[in-house]
């Protein structure tokens, strides 16, 4: 609507801008100066009844020491009705999202760099955990250890193959359940501090 298009010439348009930008969003606000609080509002209008609550991921994360925080693309409210649809919101500290960004999205090194300085985050400690694969680059580069969740969503496999990927899951919670050995630590010398 706002661009004047139809579905198929959006989203040709939303692949582009995703691609380019990081983001749609950031797309959109680039080249037609967008105003970003309109659109969150809009796409993240969906509704959560497909989404089940998850006990086990719930216990794998009540079972992980360390901080725990959301880094999304997302705005935190959506992070937030997500987290407490599958039961975890508790479990997480703090959600640095698109607007503490000021809009500059994953995978931005720069908005890498302003969550480290926020959280007071030790890269070497950290664990970054995320489904699209490019955005684990910046993480790697800064001494993260990365986990990319796979998913069927064939955009976000783009960069899966490249040495910034340390391991490839298809479900935290059993990922979680293993590498912890049951325990609240991961098998590595000190805690990390783990980002979703």
């Amino acid at each position: 609507d706002f661009l004047g298009l139809d579905l198929e010439q959006a989203r040709v348009v939303q692949r582009k801008y995703f691609r380019d930008y990081g983001t749609t969003l950031r797309g959109l606000m680039e080249r037609h100066g967008l105003e970003p609080r309109a659109f969150l509002d809009y796409v993240h209008r969906i509704d959560l009844d497909a989404l089940a609550p998850s006990p086990a991921l719930e216990a794998a994360l009540g079972r992980l020491d360390g901080r725990k925080l959301i880094f999304t693309n997302a705005t935190g409210a959506h992070a937030r009705r997500i987290m407490e649809r599958l039961g975890v919101a508790h479990r997480f500290e703090d959600v640095f999202d698109i607007e503490s960004a000021h809009y500059l999205p994953k995978p931005e090194p720069e908005v890498y760099r302003r969550l480290i300085a926020r959280y007071r985050l030790d890269p070497r400690r950290t664990v970054m955990v995320e489904d699209v694969a490019r955005n684990l680059a910046p993480a790697a580069a800064m001494g993260m250890t990365t986990v990319w969740v796979k998913t069927d969503s064939r955009w976000a496999d783009e960069g899966a193959a490249a040495g910034h990927v340390h391991h490839v899951i298809d479900d935290l919670a059993v990922w979680l359940e293993a590498v912890t050995g049951g325990g609240g630590r991961l098998l590595t010398p000190h805690p990390p501090s783990p980002m979703f």
